[in-house]
């Protein structure tokens, strides 16, 4: 393939097949990759609303959960995904689907906490084999989480705040 054939691929001029893009994402050491994705849901954050139902049904049925929390200050669009409330406690929690880019996710979660004026979040990870490929390619992220999801979980099933900062996948 010709680089004049290349730059009108890249400029957005000619179409290109799905052997070209392959051909092009080799030659920079890049693999490409799509998706299909079912026409029938009608919500953009379906999965993500899935793992909040499964995880809401591991709480404590006395725990009261919100979803959608916006933090507390004036004209910041940010929300929690969902704020788990005890009697005498809350504790804040995010819901990731796909792991994409871990640094950004904790660069986005140290903000929202201190943004936030608590002391921890729970974060919510999908279990699929992505994921858990993308966790252990980055033994150092999430340094300040508990990631003991057997004893965060019977917490929250006893109605007890986990404290501090959790990561569990479900």
């Amino acid at each position: 393939m010709s680089r004049w054939t290349v730059a009108r691929i890249v400029d957005g001029r000619r179409r290109a097949s799905l052997v070209e893009l392959a051909a092009i994402g080799a030659a920079v050491a890049r693999d490409i990759r799509m998706h299909a994705y079912p026409a029938g849901d009608p919500i953009r954050d379906a999965g993500q609303q899935r793992l909040l139902d499964r995880f809401r049904a591991r709480l404590h049925t006395g725990l009261a959960v919100r979803t959608e929390v916006p933090l507390p200050i004036e004209s910041d669009l940010r929300a929690w995904d969902a704020v788990v409330r005890g009697a005498d406690w809350r504790r804040p929690a995010e819901a990731e689907t796909v792991l994409d880019d871990i640094q950004a996710l904790e660069r986005r979660l140290a903000l929202k906490v201190r943004d936030g004026g608590v002391d921890g979040v729970i974060l919510v990870i999908a279990d699929t084999a992505r994921n858990r490929l993308a966790l252990a390619a980055a033994p150092g992220s999430f340094l300040g989480f508990d990631r003991n999801a057997r004893r965060v979980l019977s917490a929250l099933a006893n109605g007890r705040d986990p404290g501090g900062s959790s990561l569990i996948l479900l």
